[in-house]
């Protein structure tokens, strides 16, 4: 299967979920920059060692007959990217990360009419790129009872080569032919920069749905209320779930939960033992365990916790463990089988995801919900060390490299 036939495919996919070709998005007002302004080098924040970040300064690529050059706006600071800042677990030193990044097409090579959704592309259109799907059916028709979307390359997180311009940390990247790569000129740019973020609790909200179990009127609770546990909140207030309690140990976030949301909070550091804490919880449905929970911290102790929370014949949708978090300890007895909890994974996100999460970006901020406010450090490139450091230090909830 070439490079043709895959865009051939996921263009037809999302073209049947829209009932036909997508419209194009409204023309960027004023395209800030023109082919004949590109610079013959750029910089790029090169990961060189462990929690060192070097700016280094490369000729950009040739654009070739299929490829699209971006000038880099803005990119988040993912959970990944501190992952791999900190201890490097995929290997990728030097590296250019970056992956929640967007920005300006401005070069594109002559074959590229189309992002991967059918809408039109032209020079000054701000875009996001999604994963690199590899010659592979299964993952291509999003067949996820067959596999997830573990086998995909994602820019950001591809090894140094001679192009160098891999991730969104840099002032340009080259989204290359048979990428996905989708035109979302109608959304500002801290809406641009939550795409991928929000995705993955699309991808998990959907994943929870498949049991059945989430409801309008369920009681749900989230436990972990950093960038992904505040976006799940906003994601089931949007699809209307109101009965929503956030447990987290940080009061400022769980402060924002309420903005995002929730209607009740529990502070695990005011409640000793899980005995406590899980009656806390049910105090705060008035009685009652949850219906169905989602968590979303990366700690093996909160994922043997979280159990005690839910209900007989309730759900459960881990998604807290992107990288290897350890191992959990549960009783199969009393925490899975007497209770009979249906429990789903949820892992990253699909090009489907992809474009359900820029309606419910529209959806969240068109009932009010703070999203831009999830977004409360920024630095420039020249800075990323320090805004690594501000994130490692949980001092803020996203933050993000924007470009000058």
């Amino acid at each position: 299967m070439d490079e043709k036939q895959l865009a051939d495919i996921v263009r037809k996919v999302l073209e049947d979920m829209t009932g036909g070709a997508a419209k194009s998005a409204p023309a960027a007002a004023k395209p800030s920059t023109a082919s004949a302004g590109i610079p013959k080098t750029a910089r790029v924040a090169m990961l060189v060692e462990k929690e060192k970040y070097e700016i280094k300064e490369y000729p950009l690529p040739a654009v070739g007959d299929d490829d699209i050059l971006v000038k880099v706006e803005g990119c988040g600071i993912c959970g990944t990217d501190a992952h791999e800042f900190k201890r490097d677990p995929f290997n990728l030193i030097p590296v250019v990360l970056g992956h929640e990044g967007t920005g300006e097409i401005v070069k594109m090579g002559k074959n590229v009419k189309k992002d991967s959704a059918g809408k039109d592309l032209h020079i000054g259109d701000k875009v996001v790129s999604c994963m690199i799907f590899k010659d592979n059916p299964d993952i291509t028709m999003f067949d996820l009872n067959k596999q997830n979307v573990g086998g995909a390359d994602v820019y950001g997180l591809l090894p140094d080569d001679d192009i160098h311009f891999n991730g969104w940390f840099a002032d340009y990247i080259l989204i290359r032919g048979g990428s996905t790569v989708f035109n979302v000129s109608d959304l500002d740019l801290y809406s641009r920069i939550l795409i991928e973020p929000c995705a993955v609790l699309i991808h998990a909200v959907e994943r929870a749905k498949t049991t059945g179990i989430l409801r309008f009127n369920s009681r749900v609770v989230v436990q972990g209320c950093g960038p992904i546990g505040l976006i799940c909140i906003a994601v089931l207030r949007t699809m209307g779930v109101e009965n929503i309690t956030a447990v987290d140990g940080e009061q400022k976030r769980l402060d924002f939960a309420k903005e995002m949301g929730a209607n009740k909070s529990v502070n695990f550091k005011d409640h000793k033992g899980i005995e406590n804490l899980a009656k806390a919880v049910e105090e705060s449905f008035g009685g009652h365990p949850a219906d169905f929970a989602f968590q979303c911290t990366g700690s093996p102790v909160a994922h043997s916790n979280i159990y005690k929370f839910i209900r007989n014949g309730g759900g459960l949708c881990e998604l807290g463990f992107f990288i290897n978090g350890g191992d959990a300890t549960i009783n199969p007895h009393f925490d899975i089988c007497a209770k009979e909890i249906t429990t789903v994974g949820s892992w990253v996100y699909t090009l489907r995801d992809y474009a359900t999460t820029f309606d419910f970006l529209k959806r969240a901020n068109g009932i009010g919900l703070p999203m831009s406010k999830l977004i409360t450090h920024t630095y420039p490139l020249e800075e990323i060390n320090e805004g690594h450091r501000t994130n490692l230090k949980m001092e803020g909830l996203k933050i993000a490299i924007i470009n000058k």
